[in-house]
């Protein structure tokens, strides 16, 4: 019997009108039934250091619980010079430390983006999936969501406008709620 599936939206910006956390935004309009969607910023997580790793401020430690109770995550995934953006890189590697307590760990990953250029994050994609590989995280690999040329298709808010867009982020959120089920060894769909 199919459960519920519990997703946590990561957006890698601070900005408040962001693109990408406006994709987020949208992605919680869009679920499929039996699907929930909680979006948590990066804001107060200060940068990483090793020597605190044991003892992590609150915001870290919430950071990391809401993590560990999700069934699944996606990343909405700014591209800064050609890579991730340097928040969503630091807020990574505090929940995967230290090394006993990597709450990454056997997660269900997709990724969605937005950018001013024609590449629509997905060289920033292709390089945080390369940290899945030590995270040991399950990304979904297919429909992908890189939306370009952004300032046509958000409005001055962040607010996803494009109905293309909108119907790709549905197609994903569909198949990584499937892909969720499937690896928890659930049928695909609930009944």
């Amino acid at each position: 019997m199919s459960t519920s599936v519990k997703i946590l939206g990561i957006s890698g910006s601070l900005r408040n009108a962001s693109t990408n956390t406006g994709l987020l935004r949208a992605a919680a309009a869009e679920l499929p039934p039996d699907t929930e969607l909680e979006i948590v910023t990066l804001h107060g997580i200060p940068p990483y250091n090793q020597d605190e790793e044991l003892t992590p401020v609150d915001a870290v430690r919430s950071f990391k619980s809401k993590i560990r109770a999700a069934d699944a995550i996606l990343f909405a995934v700014p591209e800064y010079n050609y890579s991730v953006a340097g928040v969503l890189k630091n807020a990574i590697d505090w929940a995967s430390r230290p090394p006993t307590d990597n709450v990454w760990q056997g997660k269900p990953v997709a990724m969605v983006g937005a950018s001013v250029g024609m590449m629509g994050t997905g060289r920033a994609q292709l390089h945080l999936r390369q940290s899945f590989v030590t995270l040991n995280m399950h990304p979904l690999s297919q429909p992908e969501v890189q939306v370009a040329f952004h300032s046509k298709k958000f409005d001055a808010q962040g607010n996803l406008t494009d109905p293309d867009a909108r119907e790709h982020l549905r197609a994903l959120l569909v198949a990584f709620a499937a892909w969720t089920r499937l690896l928890r060894g659930e049928p695909s769909a609930p009944k």
